[in-house]
């Protein structure tokens, strides 16, 4: 069975829109917190993809996301094994950091909707081709600059990159295709947690976007699906059970 690992930030943030068609794909899923002390070892040969989701916090913010090197090094061990990579929000700064990118701490609570503008790269991507001119909705505090040699795949309005291609098996997404109208309620709801002044605004707009929304989720994931081969099994490590053995046995 195909089985994809999704590292999650917060409660509020999860699959979301993408499990209809994870499901229907026969695709199995497991969340880790790494947050909860969770363990991620082997992680990378016993999935067959690696899915990064948002998070309430700029990656620069230490103090909330001490476990960000952890994570990079996870990113790390699945693209060596030859995995695929997608991360959503933080995820995607997660991404463009083992790219070699640069964390700032602002813009923080960064959250609007733009129209996507694959690139000349994007242009013959299947992802930059799914999203060229649509609507989508950016949601990622802080931002991450490119290193130089990293073309996007798609800019926003303001030219500024919401989607990344490192490398054949790896994305970065700053637009959120996974969030639902109720996700976003979610984040206001849940305790302690940071949330853009506009949110009102962005609820509103979603749920009047939302089945423009589901039509790019669906392009999404068929470009995903293609570009990355998400429905070929790898070759997993088998998981071993340790028995305890009597004395004299």
């Amino acid at each position: 069975m195909i089985r994809f690992l999704a590292v999650q930030h917060t409660f509020s943030e999860f699959f979301g829109a993408l499990e209809p068609q994870l499901e229907s794909r026969g695709i199995a899923f497991t969340y880790l917190r790494l947050v909860t002390g969770q363990d991620a070892v082997g992680s990378a040969l016993q999935h067959d993809a690696l899915w990064l989701l948002g998070g309430a916090y700029p990656a620069t913010d230490r103090d909330h996301c001490p476990w960000v090197e952890e994570e990079l090094r996870l990113i790390g061990a699945f693209q060596k094994a030859r995995r695929a990579v997608v991360g959503l929000g933080f995820g995607a700064h997660l991404v463009a950091l083992s790219a070699g990118g640069a964390a700032r701490a602002e813009p923080l609570l960064d959250a609007y909707w733009t129209t996507a503008h694959a690139t000349a790269m994007g242009r013959s991507d299947p992802l930059g081709q799914s999203i060229d001119g649509r609507k989508v909705l950016v949601m990622a505090n802080g931002r991450v600059e490119l290193p130089s040699h990293l073309e996007p795949v798609a800019l926003d309005d303001a030219g500024r990159w919401i989607a990344i291609r490192p490398d054949a098996l790896t994305y970065g997404l700053l637009f959120r295709p996974e969030l639902k109208p109720g996700m976003l309620e979610e984040m206001v709801m849940e305790e302690g947690r940071p949330v853009p002044e506009h949110i009102g605004e962005l609820i509103e707009s979603a749920r009047a976007q939302w089945d423009e929304t589901q039509k790019t989720v669906d392009l999404v994931m068929v470009a995903l699906v293609q570009a990355l081969d998400l429905m070929r099994e790898r070759r997993k490590m088998p998981v071993f059970t340790l028995k305890a053995m009597k004395s004299g046995e």
